[in-house]
């Protein structure tokens, strides 16, 4: 009798067990949508980007360097991981499991002086590219800028060359042999998204330059997420005030590859 009511107890024991597992299980559903790290999360385009990442469904992890401050931007509505590009080591871990980057980096060195065009659009850049090849990340998109393929342009002798700089981090990015999309918008403002229409161009023609709303940039990042179609392609976007609606989307399946 002893012996059966032992059985019996291992019995309930296995089967709570088994539920208990089930349970929890059915508590912790996998989350398989794409998961996307954004560089540059916490500047004005970044948060443009965040946020529009977030709505389109897209899990968001940020790299920050300053977490504290991240966190007043976006609560926990995405993951955090502290890096920093001009720091290849640490940027390993923030790969971990990502589908896509999208790199918003830009150069400051008014905010700070260590944030030179060099360090940032250039090897910064190369090391995140770096970084997300490695991990087998499936798309690097970047934002650059319109004029980085004219050395006269007036911001080269305004910002440290800084286009030069940014045409460095591009070609750094093409040399990884990742599927990149690189975005090269005009200058960017500060005013609301979706108030004009958007021009799309190729070959960064010196004439073609103009404004863009930073959520009209992000807009065509997120929008580029997992679009093989876009894979080793550039292009330059700027706002079209010939249109009151932002009717750009189909203008993308008409661009070229990159020559190689």
């Amino acid at each position: 009798m002893n012996a059966f009511k032992r059985l019996a107890a291992c019995v309930a024991a296995v089967t709570a067990l088994f539920v208990g597992q089930t349970v929890l299980a059915r508590a912790a559903p996998v989350d398989d949508r794409p998961l996307v790290l954004v560089a540059g999360a916490t500047g004005g385009t970044g948060q443009e980007v965040v946020e529009q990442a977030i709505q389109k469904g897209f899990r968001v992890r940020a790299l920050v360097r300053d977490e504290a401050k991240a966190r007043t931007l976006f609560d926990d509505r995405v993951q955090y991981v502290v890096g920093d590009v001009r720091e290849p080591r640490s940027l390993k871990r923030a790969m971990k499991g990502v589908n896509q980057v999208i790199c918003t980096l830009g150069s400051n060195v008014q905010r700070d002086p260590e944030n030179s065009p060099q360090k940032v659009d250039y090897a910064g850049v190369k090391a995140l590219a770096e970084a997300a090849k490695a991990a087998g990340v499936s798309q690097f998109i970047l934002v650059s800028s319109m004029g980085v393929t004219h050395p006269e342009h007036q911001l080269n002798a305004m910002l440290d060359n800084i286009l030069e700089w940014k045409l460095k981090g591009e070609e750094s990015v093409r040399a990884t042999g990742i599927n990149y999309t690189i975005v090269r918008p005009g200058s960017l403002t500060n005013e609301p998204g979706g108030q004009r229409g958007l021009r799309i161009m190729q070959g960064d023609p010196i004439n073609g330059e103009g404004t863009i709303a930073r959520a009209d940039v992000a807009s065509v990042l997120v929008s580029a997420i997992g679009r093989q179609d876009l894979y080793f392609k550039t292009f330059e976007v700027v706002g079209d005030h010939s249109s009151s609606r932002i009717e750009w989307a189909s203008r993308l399946n008409d661009l070229h590859p990159d020559a190689h």
